[in-house]
This record gives structure tokens, C-alpha cells and sequence, in this order.
């Protein structure tokens, strides 16, 4: 059996195969609602294969998007769109998650098409921006309001509702979106995070913030469902962030319930330069993995079915994230079992054009 397509269980789910298609934003959303366009992009990755699809970062709160174009999951009336595209993709064989999120200080920008650069607070389609301290990602921007205890609970609350909504939307899997330069990552981080309260300072202070979200979510998501966290394992900096810290995170969320590391890097420090190669980023999944025995996910320019086999093959991670390959081909996994010799069921009204 090809090593990719072979079954993961966890908790309460198994997993077909050890394809994940990864949150990838599509900002094409109006307050925060799921549309026709969210309803084809995910359930087409469902017929052509994945065992699991994330959805895109659905916004905890309307002022936590990246762009006022962003999913959201911060009311009630978002579920029904949701809950008829996580039916879509289960009756098709693909289990549903869903990628909570809380852009912090990189808020209230365009779209990446016109520009992508922040909204100003005082214009249409741009508010402030909240996170631990008041230091802008990138000079020239709008520097965020520092959040006081009282910003941290009403947070926490916003991630307790959407882990309650997900239930109901049928969603089987939560990843905390804790990566890329957002708000829990810019907890983590010493170089976003200058507080010199009990979220600041000190390794143990700066990864409060996640632990007590994880708690939050925990009060309304089901014990037997599996929670994921997305983690940036390093900032590629100096006096940053560090693969090493990553590991210290992992045991103790593992011991928190939290079922898989989604191990990215990068997006909080601007400028840094990182050194792009195919699978780039396994190598944190691999040291996640086998120092902290949690499970974990590899991303990052895997675009090849050997190459994902090799990496669940030699034990470098449980599950892969694709995201831009995903983008170009639907069916990769239907491709990938093809050219691994692998036999799967395709949808009955694709079989005539099976390989």
C-alpha cells in the first residue's frame, strides 16, 4: 500500500488517506458569509479525494479579518451556508474542518488582488487592529491597540462561540490558527510580544494566551473530536521564535488535548528572507514529531505524490497539507494514487475517465 493513502485514525475520525487540503484564504466573502464560490472551491476538493479539508481562516470576531472580505464564523447566521458545504463534503467522503482565527495586528488590509496593503482605520472597510502590544507589523502601518485583560477575555469568548457554531455547522475538526504573523502567534512571539504582564515576558507567559483559547474551545468543542493547531515552528530569526520552543509547545499541548501540530513557519517578522526549496518546512514537522510525540502536519511546497509518500513513508510527519497544489489540481489525490499504484474510488460520474 501506497504510504500516503494509508487510514489515520484520530479520535473520533479515521482518515482515508494522509491528504489534508490546507486553509488557504480565498477573500471572497461579504461579512464574514460562505457563498456559491466557498460551496464549489471545498466541495471540489472533496470529490477529487482529500481525506480532510480545512477551511479557509474563519474570523472569530468581525475584527479579527485580514480584509473585510475574510469568512467568518462570529454569528449565528453564518452556520446554514457552512453546514450545507460540510454536508456536501461528507456525503462525498471527505471529513470537514475549520481553521479559527484572529488576524491581530495584520487587520483590516485589502485584498491581496488590489494591493493587499492596510486599510487605514478612519476609511471604508478598515478598523483598528488589536494585539499583546502596540508595535505595527511593518513601520509605515497603523500601530495596534494593545489589548487589556478585558480585549483578552472578550477574545477568548469570540473563540468559545465559533468552536460552538462548528459544532453545529458539522464541522469534525477545529485548528487554532496560531502561525503566520496573527494574533495568538503574536502572543508567542518575543518579537511582537512586549508585554511585562502574565501574557508577556517569560516562554510560559507568552504561550498563556493559546493555552486559555485551547481551554475556551475545549468548554464547547467535544472531548472526542480531534483539535489541531497551526503553528509557525520558527521565525528563521535570531532572538525570535525557534523550532526548539516549538518543541517545549508541543509536549505541553499534547497534554492538553490538542491533537496535531499543522507545522508552517514564518509571517510575523517582515523582510525575513527564507531559503525556498521543495518540502522546505518537513523538517519542523519531523522534529515536532519525534521530540515531542505529538502528531503533526507537513506543509510547504509538496507538490509531487512520491515526495508526500517519502515524507509519511520515513516517518517525518502523520498527515500532508496542501494548499497551492490543490489550487492547480482539484484530484490530486486521485492523481497520486494513480501514479503510486494505488487503487481508490472515484466519484461514479468520473469513472469513465479513470486511469
Amino acid at each position: 500500500m501506497a504510504h500516503l493513502f494509508s487510514p489515520l485514525k484520530i479520535k473520533n475520525i479515521e482518515l482515508k488517506n494522509r491528504i489534508v487540503v490546507s486553509p488557504m484564504c480565498e477573500y471572497s466573502s461579504e461579512d464574514g458569509f460562505a457563498n456559491d464560490w466557498h460551496f464549489v472551491h471545498l466541495g471540489s476538493r472533496a470529490i477529487g479525494g482529500a481525506a480532510l479539508i480545512i477551511t479557509e481562516a474563519a474570523a472569530v470576531s468581525p475584527e479579527g479579518r485580514i480584509t473585510f472580505a475574510d469568512l467568518g464564523i462570529y454569528k449565528d447566521e453564518h452556520i446554514e451556508k457552512l453546514k450545507q458545504i460540510t454536508d456536501f463534503m461528507h456525503a462525498h467522503g471527505a471529513y470537514a474542518g475549520t481553521q479559527l482565527a484572529h488576524a491581530g495586528r495584520k487587520a483590516s488590509h485589502q485584498q491581496p488582488w488590489t494591493g493587499g496593503k492596510q486599510v487605514p482605520s478612519g476609511e471604508p472597510n478598515g478598523w483598528k487592529s488589536y494585539a499583546p502590544s502596540p508595535v505595527a507589523f511593518i513601520e509605515s502601518e497603523e500601530a495596534p491597540l494593545e489589548l487589556d485583560k478585558a480585549g483578552i477575555e472578550k477574545i477568548k469568548a469570540d473563540f468559545k462561540a465559533a468552536a460552538a457554531r462548528a459544532v453545529k455547522a458539522g464541522f469534525d475538526v477545529i485548528e487554532l490558527h496560531g502561525a503566520h504573523g496573527y494574533l495568538i502567534n503574536e502572543f508567542l512571539s518575543p518579537v511582537s510580544n512586549k508585554r511585562t504582564d502574565n501574557y508577556g515576558g517569560s516562554f510560559e507567559n507568552r504561550i498563556r494566551f493559546l493555552l486559555e483559547v485551547i481551554e475556551s474551545v475545549q468548554e464547547t468543542w467535544p472531548k472526542e473530536n480531534p483539535l489541531f493547531v497551526r503553528l509557525s515552528t520558527t521565525e528563521w530569526t535570531e532572538g525570535a521564535w525557534t523550532a526548539d520552543d516549538s518543541v517545549a509547545l508541543a509536549k505541553i499541548l499534547k497534554d492538553k488535548g490538542v491533537d496535531l501540530v499543522d507545522c508552517s513557519t514564518g509571517g510575523n517578522i517582515a523582510g525575513v528572507k527564507i531559503a525556498l526549496k521543495p518540502g522546505y518546512q518537513v523538517e519542523f514537522a519531523e522534529k515536532l514529531r519525534k521530540e515531542s510525540g505529538i502528531l503533526t502536519g507537513a506543509v510547504g511546497l509538496i507538490t509531487k505524490s512520491h515526495q508526500a509518500d517519502e515524507i509519511i513513508r520515513e516517518g517525518e510527519a502523520d498527515l500532508i497539507f496542501l494548499a497551492r497544489e490543490m489550487l492547480r489540481d482539484p484530484y490530486f489525490p486521485l492523481r497520486a494514487a494513480h501514479e503510486l499504484g494505488h487503487e481508490v474510488k472515484w466519484p461514479v460520474q468520473y469513472e469513465r475517465a479513470k486511469w
